[in-house]
């Protein structure tokens, strides 16, 4: 099975985008901690970007497939 370089959807990118705005909006909005034992990147942020990371790019693994799949069935109901 031949494997072709897909560029990303419009719709990953521009989930990505609007994630990483409010990642930044949220991260301003927080009032400064004094903590200095407190890394850089709180582990809750990382999560969800790193979880983010994960769904677009498995978006972007299975969309071809999953389309393949809907145009298939959908030539077998119209005979």
């Amino acid at each position: 099975m031949n494997r072709i370089a897909r560029k990303p959807s419009a719709l990953s990118i521009l989930f990505l985008c609007s994630f990483w705005l409010f990642v930044v909006a949220a991260r301003r909005g927080l009032p400064p901690q004094d903590d200095s034992e407190r890394g850089d990147v709180p582990g809750w942020v990382m999560i969800t970007l790193m979880s983010a990371i994960l769904v677009a790019g498995l978006l972007a693994i299975a969309t071809p497939a999953l389309s393949d799949l809907f145009n298939q069935a959908m030539s077998k109901v119209g005979n």
